[in-house]
């Protein structure tokens, strides 16, 4: 297919799973004034076979803002650019772009909405322009900050059939393609936590905070975001630290260190109410966190395979792994993939230098969940636990959830191996 490789996206099996293989740029906002710049970037790219690949230049033109601030997340335009690769085939498919970028050496990620792509026969791919977003890496007050780019995949549909091109700068990763002055200022100051977080008329609460200049501060109550005429004082340390204390006399729903930047802090006004009280109460234990299903999955298939002397790459599905979060806490947790040889035990034949990969997914299943996951980085499963999927801690705010583990799958075989059958056994674990 036209500048694909072949991929199905699928999500990866839990426990302990056998894998048998047999023979135009968009306007930004903002106070801050955007800067466009157009880097020929030399790539090579991959593509599925009978597709050949192709080096060659491929102009980049990002568009960012001229400054922002450490910590801050602001927009990004990619226009990729005409693609070196020349396809073989006319086709219509709905493409998927995920531009791998390094943001002062940090990895992010920036990924087109799916567009519906015609491609000719014999002439190159000009995927559109497409926006997303980037966050200045903390502690670069004063400095400018290089974007580069890492490598560019794309996604092709066909059918429900998923067809996958990388593009890889040479050299990894490209010459810097866009930079971003970051202002001296620190970070904006935001309000993180209050002790208590509820109380009736009379309650004295602890607001804290970070990122505020040293010297006195202020914070007030609101209700429905106008002040309720509560107000209290307090201290920021020189790290930037931030303690004032306030006592509610009204009805309030939120209370935040002025100055600081949205949201404020829930609170929980509780009102006086007159009658016979019955108090209610319910304990709320933790639940588990599981990777799922407990007693492991069907065998996947690959296929048969002739060997013909030249390596080849073979591709399938991984079978659904679940991820329930019920701790109810802040804590987070890492899904890993483990593989063993592939082998058949009874013949002893081995195939020590087969390779397989995966280009890890993972999603939310149910929307009430209060976290989000991230996808581990592609890469291949070994011995050595390799990083599928993770949900980061929540610090003060609350974590969990439900969530589908998986990925993309991929058998690369030497060219010459013994014919029969071998099987490896891939196992996810949580932690």
């Amino acid at each position: 297919m036209s500048t694909r490789t072949l991929r199905r996206r699928v999500l990866a099996g839990a426990g302990a799973l056998s894998l048998a293989l047999t023979g135009g740029v968009v306007a930004l906002t903002g106070p801050a004034q955007a800067a466009t710049k157009t880097t020929p970037v030399p790539v090579k790219c991959v593509a599925p076979a009978p597709q050949p690949g192709a080096n060659g230049n491929q102009d980049y033109t990002v568009t960012v803002p001229d400054t922002a601030k450490a910590g801050e997340t602001v927009p990004i335009t990619i226009d990729p650019g005409e693609t070196p690769v020349v396809p073989m085939f006319t086709i219509d498919t709905v493409n998927t772009i995920k531009a791998k970028l390094l943001v002062g050496g940090v990895a992010q990620t920036v990924t087109s909405p799916p567009v519906n792509s015609h491609q000719e026969a014999g002439k190159k791919a000009d995927p559109p322009a497409f926006s997303g977003t980037i966050k200045i890496p903390d502690g670069t007050e004063g400095t400018t900050v290089q974007i580069t780019i890492d490598q560019v995949v794309t996604d092709a549909d066909l059918g429900g059939t998923v067809y996958t091109t990388t593009c890889t700068p040479d050299p990894r990763p490209s010459a810097p393609v866009a930079s971003i002055a970051v202002e001296a200022l620190p970070k904006d100051p935001v309000t993180t936590k209050l002790t208590p977080n509820s109380g009736k008329a009379g309650t004295a609460v602890t607001a804290t905070g970070a990122n505020f200049p040293a010297g006195p501060v202020t914070c007030s109550a609101q209700l429905a975001g106008a002040a309720t005429g509560d107000a209290g004082t307090g201290t920021a340390d020189a790290s930037g630290a931030a303690t004032c204390n306030i006592t509610i006399t009204k009805k309030a729903d939120t209370i935040k260190i002025d100055g600081s930047v949205a949201p404020a802090k829930p609170f929980v006004f509780i009102e006086e109410q007159a009658g016979v009280q019955n108090p209610v109460d319910i304990e709320v234990l933790p639940g588990p966190l599981a990777l799922g299903p407990k007693d492991g999955q069907p065998a996947v298939s690959f296929g048969a395979v002739t060997i013909n002397g030249k390596a080849q790459s073979v591709f399938g599905a991984f079978n659904a792994a679940t991820v329930q979060d019920f701790r109810g806490g802040s804590l987070g947790w890492d899904v890993t993939a483990t593989r063993t040889p592939f082998l058949n035990q009874a013949t002893g034949h081995s195939m020590a230098k087969a390779q397989l990969g995966i280009q890890p997914s993972c999603t939310v299943t149910n929307p009430d969940s209060p976290s989000t996951c991230t996808a581990g980085a592609p890469g291949a499963i070994s011995g050595t636990p390799m990083k599928v999927a993770s949900q980061a801690a929540g610090g003060e705010e609350l974590t969990g959830g439900e969530f589908a583990v998986g990925g993309a799958a991929m058998i690369q075989l030497p060219p010459f191996m013994f014919a029969d059958t071998y099987q490896s056994v891939v196992t996810f674990s949580i932690a």
